[in-house]
């Protein structure tokens, strides 16, 4: 299985890498107020990319942050639980499936 993660990396990067080669010419992004920047569509494309998955993890993180908040108080309530009905250990119950 690593050897195929390998070669699947390795065959992603010769593609991006041909498609940076052949993307090289210049561009002209114009913003308001007359301000210009200029450099290459590939880099332009790389940091454009960048700069939406930053936007997105920013925008996931309250969620992301909500969850782990809920999951530890369930985790709270249910040694709580376990304490009050005199069990006082984490095992699972003899019917309860084991995860694999």
């Amino acid at each position: 299985m690593k050897f195929v993660s390998t070669l699947a990396g390795f065959v992603l990067f010769v593609l991006f890498f041909g498609f940076a080669l052949k993307n090289t010419q210049e561009v002209d992004l114009n913003f308001f107020l007359g301000y210009e920047l200029r450099g290459p569509l590939v880099l332009m494309l790389l940091a454009f990319f960048i700069a939406g998955a930053a936007l997105g993890i920013l925008a996931m993180s309250p969620t992301v942050f909500r969850h782990r908040r809920e999951s530890s108080q369930h985790k709270n309530t249910v040694q709580a639980l376990q304490s009050a009905a005199g069990t006082g250990s984490a095992q699972p119950a003899a019917d309860a499936v084991a995860p694999r």
